[in-house]
């Protein structure tokens, strides 16, 4: 097993339901509840994880409270963006967001997503379910590259937390005001 393996052993699960047109996204990951959180909604460590590792990340806004919003744009080499943007409806610190998720080149195909921290003694489950206008619409998310990206974001997002714990991802952010 390579270095890189050990280091990313735990899976990312990504199953399209067949009664519903939903994606579900579950990953573990080696950090408690309240660090895989924050990695989640403070837009300083968002842009260090989220999407494929050839995409730049910036951040237009980031308010992840409930009721605020947010838009970021991915770039690749030959400056090609892919801009996404959604509001937050709820955002319940250390254990539950909902949000809707639109990637701007589709703007009528908007999905609510779910996502549940679940604390699992040190370690955190985290669940995305994402529910879409339609077979067609998730069908089309899946054939987009996305799995590649959610993995590889994943992986990233594990390199994160394995960093020290007095780090950004331990400061106090509004959510928890």
């Amino acid at each position: 097993m390579s270095p890189t393996e050990a280091r990313h052993s735990n899976e990312t699960r990504i199953v399209a339901d067949s009664a519903l047109p939903t994606i579900v996204i579950i990953r573990e990951f080696d950090a408690s509840p309240e660090r895989v959180f924050r990695a989640y909604t403070d837009p300083d460590l968002v842009v260090q994880w989220i999407g494929p590792r050839r995409l730049t990340m910036s951040i237009d806004r980031y308010d992840a409270r409930s009721g605020g919003s947010y838009r970021y744009v991915h770039r690749d080499g030959d400056g090609t963006e892919y801009a996404f943007r959604g509001v937050f409806h709820e955002v319940r610190p250390h254990e539950r967001i909902v949000q809707t998720f639109t990637y701007e080149g589709f703007p009528d195909r908007v999905s609510l997503e779910t996502v549940v921290f679940e604390g699992l003694g040190g370690r955190t489950r985290v669940t995305v379910r994402s529910l879409m206008e339609s077979f067609e619409a998730r069908d089309s998310m899946l054939r987009s590259g996305m799995e590649r990206g959610v993995r590889e974001g994943h992986e990233r997002l594990d390199d994160l937390l394995s960093g020290p714990q007095s780090g950004p991802a331990d400061r106090r952010t509004e959510t928890e005001s």
